[in-house]
């Protein structure tokens, strides 16, 4: 049976993988986490100290997943999306989340002043929402509050109410 592939893209910290492994176990689609994909295969191109983080190969990243996207029913979930191919998502759904809450989570995760601020910045500025909409129709491109475990739940059900929809509209 032919399923979507959603992308979950937004601000790192805002809920991208928390929302993608409640919606792949209640959905039945395939969960894969961008960020454990290429430390798993060691998919870097170099590090970046400033940020102190490894670098991604973007075109080894979509060599490794074109296959499972051709099967479908997957999501992915990463903070950048410009590189994926635009025939691969159904929709795209851009998370964004209240930035004294983005603060907390991200200085929780112990991020350095500057990468802080900078992704606070890219929050402010929908800077992953507008890489969206220049990259895929905007159309699919849909933007989600994800501040608290309310939005969790709000989030799951009207994903899972899009991708039964669509399962319907795509069945022979």
């Amino acid at each position: 049976m032919l399923q979507p592939n959603i992308l979950l893209t937004g601000t790192p910290g805002v809920g991208k993988t928390t929302l993608g492994k409640e919606l792949a176990s209640r959905s039945g689609l395939k969960y894969i986490n961008v960020g454990d994909l290429a430390k798993e295969g060691q998919l870097y191109d170099g590090y970046d100290e400033e940020y102190d983080c490894p670098i991604l190969d973007e075109d080894r990243v979509v060599d490794e997943l074109e296959n499972q996207m051709k099967e479908g029913g997957v999501i992915v979930d990463y903070h950048g999306c410009d590189f994926f191919p635009e025939r691969w998502f159904h929709i795209i759904f851009v998370l964004r989340t209240d930035n004294s809450i983005l603060y907390k989570r991200l200085e929780t995760r112990g991020y350095n002043e500057k990468k802080l601020q900078d992704n606070i910045q890219c929050e402010i500025f929908q800077v992953l929402y507008e890489e969206a909409r220049a990259s895929y129709n905007e159309e699919i491109v849909h933007q989600l509050v994800s501040n608290n475990p309310e939005d969790l739940e709000s989030n799951i059900n009207q994903i899972l109410k899009w991708i039964e929809q669509w399962m319907k509209n795509h069945s022979c």
